[in-house]
């Protein structure tokens, strides 16, 4: 049984920083893409980063590029997520999502097509 649990939200000012973890449990790692996405109230859930767990190109959304950063940990089986200069409309509840997959393609930040989902972690940034 694949297991994915969310760490790291919380509260923070306009400007700072917050790191999310994604613990992966009850799989071979190297065979998925990864990916992060998040929900406003009242907005469809939307991905905003994603990777393949063999490592090489990622994705980001128009929205979070050059401020957020996927990457993962083999070893410890943990994706990541930093987020630098938030803003209040990064403001959701972030959730981690993996997909069987060869490679990363436009169905690893898809919603619907996900395989597996983690709990969520809320992140509020506050102006």
């Amino acid at each position: 049984q694949v297991q994915l649990v969310e760490s790291g939200g919380g509260s923070v000012q306009a400007g700072g920083s917050l790191r999310l973890s994604c613990a992966a449990y009850g799989y071979a790692y190297s065979s998925y893409c990864m990916a992060w996405f998040r929900q406003a109230p009242g907005k469809e859930r939307e991905g905003v980063a994603a990777m393949h767990t063999a490592g090489g190109t990622t994705y980001y959304a128009d929205s979070v590029k050059g401020r957020f950063t996927i990457s993962h940990d083999n070893a410890k089986n943990t994706l990541y997520l930093q987020m630098n200069s938030l803003k209040p409309e990064d403001t959701a509840m972030y959730y981690c999502a993996a997909r069987w997959a060869g490679r990363l393609s436009a169905l690893c930040w898809a919603s619907s097509e996900q395989n597996y989902w983690g709990q969520g972690t809320q992140v509020t940034v506050s102006s």
